[in-house]
Order: C-alpha cells, then structure tokens, then sequence
C-alpha cells in the first residue's frame, strides 16, 4: 500500500525534481514525457528546475537543431517534446483532436480546409494563424475563421518556427510542416512513458494526461505492477521504477506557469491540495512553489528598470530563508540582465 507521501516522492523522482538530472535538455525532456509550453518561457523554467545546470542557450540551440520541438500534443495543448516522440505519439492523437474539432463545429466538412492549408504551408513555409486564416477564409469565406484556424491547429500535425527571441518564440508564432515522417507508436508505449515520468498511476491518470480514453484495456494487457493507494485504488507501475519513499527529502522547487508536473494526473492531491486554488477561472494554471514536495504556493516575477522581485503568495507558512536560495537562482535565470535580485512575499 502506498500513502500520500510516497506518491509525492515516486513522481517527483521521476520528473527530476529530487535529483536534478545530469544531462542534456533533449534527454529530461524526454524523459519527463514533454513540458507543458502554452507560452514561450515556461518550458525553459520547467527545464531549468529539472536539470543540474542549463544556459538558456543550450535549449535554444535544441530547437533550432529541430530535435526538440513546440507542437500541439497531449490534451490538445502546446507541449516542448522531442521530435522523436513528437513523430511517435502525434499520430496516436488524431482521433482526439479530430473530436475537439468536430464537436465545437460539427456541420462543417474540413477535408478541403486541411488540403488548401497544406499547399500554402509547403509552398511559404512558416506561417502565423493571424496570416493563416485570412487567407483560407478568402478560400472558404463561408466558414468561420475562428473554426478554420482550430481546424488547421487540430487536424494537421504542425510544429513551431523557433526564433532568435530571447524565449525561442515571439507571443504570435509561426507553424509551419515538421518536415518529420510520422511513425506511430503502440498505445502501450505511450502508457509506458507516462509511467515512467508520473507513475504509480491509475488508469484515470494516463487518460488526463494524454488525453486518450479506453486505456483500460491496454494497461491490464501490459506485464506491470498492480499497486493500491491508502484509498484503494488500484494502481499501475512500471517494474523497477524509482520508489524512494514518503521520507526522501524533497527539496525547495520553483515550477512555471503549467508546469506538467500539475497536469499529469486526474488526481493531483498527490502534489497539490485539492483546496489551493492553483488553476484561475480562465484555466491558467499558476506557477508555484513546492516544500517538503507539496505545493506551498504560487509565485510571479515583477521587473522593473532597477530590480526583477520574485514575489511569493504562499497558501502555507514555509520560512522565508528556506525558499530564498532557490528563488534567487530562479530570478537570476529568468532575469539575467536585472542589475537587483529580490524576493518579497505579495501583500
């Protein structure tokens, strides 16, 4: 039987947050099944936090070399993962995304949509969705532009155009083909890598993630672990996998704005309590703090001409000398030409 405490610490294992990884950034990417990547510079900071050293560069050198890249990926959302799996398990995606599409727009019929989208995509190259649309819409103007766009997003497997931009992308970046060949996985592999970065987990936990239903089958057809949690429940793990247990030290992290660290099971009590309000009304998820493993509160980064602060907004007392080391190296990552460094809790 596992408790509370030795999930914590088999995920946190897992995803490199007890250990930094000795290694490159390619290598923890993979290894933690992606980074969430809605904004250009989460995925730097969940990098960072994960590995034994890392120069912005490093990551900007990996995407510019295309064996990372910024794709729509797990749950229809923007994820930094390795081309490899990025030609692996954007297959396997399709029929989800394809779901997304049609049922916010279940009338309309995109086969010419897609066709129209992929000659201008391979004859211009890279292109934004504010170029995108227009342009499909002087072709299909009796379809919604908003639904084009999704539609372009959804059904075809486009990656990002890195940039010189000190993040790797602009706010408004371009897609364009992936100039990859897309060779699907088995779906057993894909429960193999969510175990391996989030596990033990049950079956509800690798279908939040992925984004993927019917997975029951697959993992009680799959030579693994059978586990129950202090509530019961069963459990999947991979043989072998780190379990280091409830009283590892877990040291002080500072994860980003959605961090896959939250997103990567149905349950996510085994990180955050369920009463801390980590997600706002509008589904952003926050960037927080972990101590002693759990979530003790969000924080943000204010800059100013003089000084970048990182301000604390803890939902449980941690002293504040605890955290200050950490969240210095942070701002000194983040902000690295702020001539003044500060942590300040927010009033």
């Amino acid at each position: 039987m596992l408790t509370l405490r030795d999930l914590n610490r088999a995920t946190l294992a897992r995803q490199h947050l007890l250990t930094p990884f000795d290694g490159t950034v390619g290598e923890v990417v993979g290894r933690v099944g992606g980074l969430q990547a809605q904004e250009p510079r989460p995925p730097y900071l969940g990098a960072w936090a994960r590995l034994a050293r890392l120069e912005r560069a490093d990551l900007h050198a990996a995407l510019h070399a295309r064996t990372l890249v910024r794709a729509t990926m797990w749950r229809g959302t923007l994820h930094l993962v390795t081309a490899d799996d990025f030609a692996a398990f954007r297959p396997l995606l399709d029929e989800v995304l394809s779901g997304a599409l049609t049922s916010r727009f279940p009338d309309v019929a995109f086969d010419g949509v897609i066709e129209a989208a992929g000659k201008m995509l391979a004859e211009d190259g890279p292109l934004t969705f504010n170029e995108i649309r227009p342009r499909l819409r002087t072709l299909f103007p009796d379809v919604n532009d908003r639904a084009l766009g999704y539609a372009v997003r959804m059904l075809m497997p486009l990656t990002m155009a890195p940039t010189a931009d000190p993040w790797g992308f602009p706010r408004d970046a371009a897609f364009g083909l992936p100039g990859l060949t897309l060779t699907p996985a088995a779906k057993e592999d894909l429960v193999t890598r969510h175990l391996a970065a989030f596990g033990p987990a049950t079956v509800a936990d690798v279908q939040a993630w992925s984004g993927l239903g019917g997975l029951k089958p697959i993992l009680y057809g799959m030579p693994l672990e059978h586990l129950r949690d202090e509530r019961g429940r069963e459990l999947f793990d991979l043989p072998g996998a780190p379990l280091p247990g409830g009283e590892a030290e877990a040291p002080v992290r500072f994860l980003p704005d959605f961090d896959t660290l939250l997103l990567g099971h149905a349950d996510r009590s085994r990180i955050v309590d369920p009463a801390f309000p980590v997600t706002t009304k509008n589904l952003r998820v926050r960037a927080v703090y972990l101590s002693d493993g759990f979530v003790a509160g969000t924080w943000q980064i204010k800059r100013t001409a003089r000084k970048a602060t990182l301000l604390l907004s803890p939902f449980t007392p941690v002293p504040r000398a605890r955290l200050e080391e950490e969240a210095l190296r942070l701002l000194a990552f983040a902000e690295p030409d702020a001539p003044a460094l500060e942590v300040a809790e927010q009033v």
